[in-house]
């Protein structure tokens, strides 16, 4: 017990010790000093404010934005960046040679010899970029695009690595890039969702919901997946039920919701439930407005190809349409997919076995309608204030698969490119090295893209938090950097 009652005493005298006190007082404040300045500079990570009773109202960036709103072309299955923007002609000078110091095993088994471009490339606008014969429509818009053609994956595998594009992270269960740009920055439409996904007609890509999911963020963030012609599930009350009665009952359940509400103020669960359901109701009249197509002109249809015989590419022509629509209305961040989930090929641009073959069939399907839709929002003005990103998962090697005419996995570069606010025009940044290989100059990763995206929202992407099992998340986890040079 003297023991006991010594070192107290000591202990205490120590608590009680002037030159301590004032030194950690001094600390302290300075802490606090440095804390504050940081915050003036915008250093400090910070989390937006959320009404949960108004979860989707407008919300300020961390400084002005260039763009108010994203659209994403996102072609699943890992279209070629040979066969489309990065023209590598060694290529063909090695065509049907073996790639000395290549792999000799890549993801679905041996390598074969190297093989030349499948289509012929050609100098397209004033400048001169060289873009294949496989996409002519969106080789006419190069003069209004930037390139980088050096990003980079973490993985060569279609579900982790579309997981990586739309969320930053290979593994399920993280926030996709909609899904955080809604949550940063609510809506400027409330009749309609901030996030919009528009799966291919064909089907959903590999990954399907973590492209457009939320993640740990709150539900209400979640992309809200519908198009041309596949109008949202339940939105309208059943025929038995008339206007007046679907309006009585809503009535009363707004009647009876808010009175719960105000008995449980700090219920954000509850107000947030309530603000799904009255959007959901603000839907049943906006949506099937905007997802009329009939209002188009004869001309506009034609310039999409919405009036082809091909079947499959009238679809995604019309979901093209209904993207721009979506824009048009304020909608924060629409995903527009070109390619659906299947093995071998047949529905995306997966060209393991007979790339020439199948690339026919999608390029026919994208390159109209994609650059329609590009043309279409820059002579409405569109482009004044919204981001255009074009994007896959991952590339192809630059040889054939041993026993086949198709291009295996690679996700050591690959191309992506942006359009629209505060985006430079006819840029290419970052080189692969000849054979298209890999990147060897100005590497990229996806998550330079993220950063990139975020901030021409006016994010910056190390600030977006989500606190989560006591980890302050972000899309870019603790990567990535702004591609300065493609910007305006």
């Amino acid at each position: 017990m003297q023991y006991y009652s010594e070192n107290m005493t000591s202990l205490g005298r120590s608590f009680l010790d002037r030159r301590e006190f004032l030194g950690q007082t001094a600390s302290g404040l300075s802490a606090v000093a440095l804390a504050s300045l940081l915050d003036q500079d915008r250093l400090l990570a910070d989390t937006p404010k959320v009404d949960p009773s108004q979860p989707h109202s407008p919300r300020k960036g961390h400084f002005d934005a260039k763009a108010k709103n994203v659209l994403v072309i996102f072609c699943a299955g890992a279209c070629s960046q040979l066969e489309t923007y990065d023209y590598k002609p060694e290529l063909i000078k090695y065509d049907g040679k073996p790639f000395e110091g290549g792999p000799p095993v890549t993801f679905q088994g041996p390598a074969g010899d190297l093989a030349r471009p499948q289509y012929e490339f050609r100098p397209k606008g004033e400048t001169g970029k060289m873009v294949s014969d496989m996409i002519p429509h969106l080789g006419e818009i190069v003069d209004d695009i930037s390139f980088i053609h050096t990003l980079t994956s973490k993985s060569n595998t279609h579900g982790p690595a579309e997981n990586f594009l739309s969320t930053g992270f290979i593994l399920d269960g993280f926030p996709s890039m909609g899904a955080w740009s809604s949550y940063a920055l609510g809506t400027e439409n409330q009749n309609l969702p901030a996030f919009v996904a528009i799966p291919d007609p064909r089907g959903v890509p590999q990954a399907s919901i973590n492209n457009w999911g939320p993640g740990f963020l709150p539900a209400v963030f979640q992309g809200t997946p519908f198009s041309s012609t596949q109008p949202i599930r339940n939105l309208q009350p059943p025929k038995s039920v008339t206007g007046k009665q679907d309006q009585a009952a809503r009535d009363l359940l707004n009647l009876v919701n808010r009175e719960h509400l105000n008995q449980n103020p700090h219920d954000s669960e509850l107000a947030a439930r309530i603000a799904s359901y009255e959007l959901a109701a603000r839907m049943q009249l906006s949506v099937p407005e905007i997802s009329d197509l009939s209002t188009e002109t004869k001309e506009t249809l034609k310039m999409y190809g919405a009036d082809s015989q091909n079947e499959n590419k009238a679809a995604f022509a019309r979901n093209c349409i209904l993207s721009r629509r979506l824009i048009e209305s304020g909608v924060r961040f629409v995903q527009l997919f070109n390619g659906a989930y299947a093995s071998g090929g047949n529905l995306n641009w997966d060209g393991h076995q007979k790339l020439r073959e199948q690339y026919d069939v999608h390029g026919e399907i994208m390159d109209q309608p994609a650059a329609a839709l590009f043309k279409d929002m820059k002579q409405r003005g569109l482009l004044d204030d919204t981001l255009v990103v074009w994007c896959t998962e991952f590339g192809r090697m630059p040889m054939f698969q041993k026993g086949a005419k198709g291009r295996d996995h690679n996700p050591q570069g690959f191309t992506a490119w942006l359009g629209g606010a505060g985006v430079k025009p006819g840029v290419s940044y970052g080189q692969t090295d000849d054979l298209g290989f890999k990147a060897v100059e100005d590497i990229s990763s996806v998550h330079d893209l993220h950063a990139t995206m975020l901030h021409l929202l006016g994010l910056d992407h190390t600030r977006l938090t989500f606190r989560h099992n006591g980890l302050d998340r972000r899309l870019t986890d603790v990567h990535g950097h702004v591609v300065k040079e493609i910007l305006s």
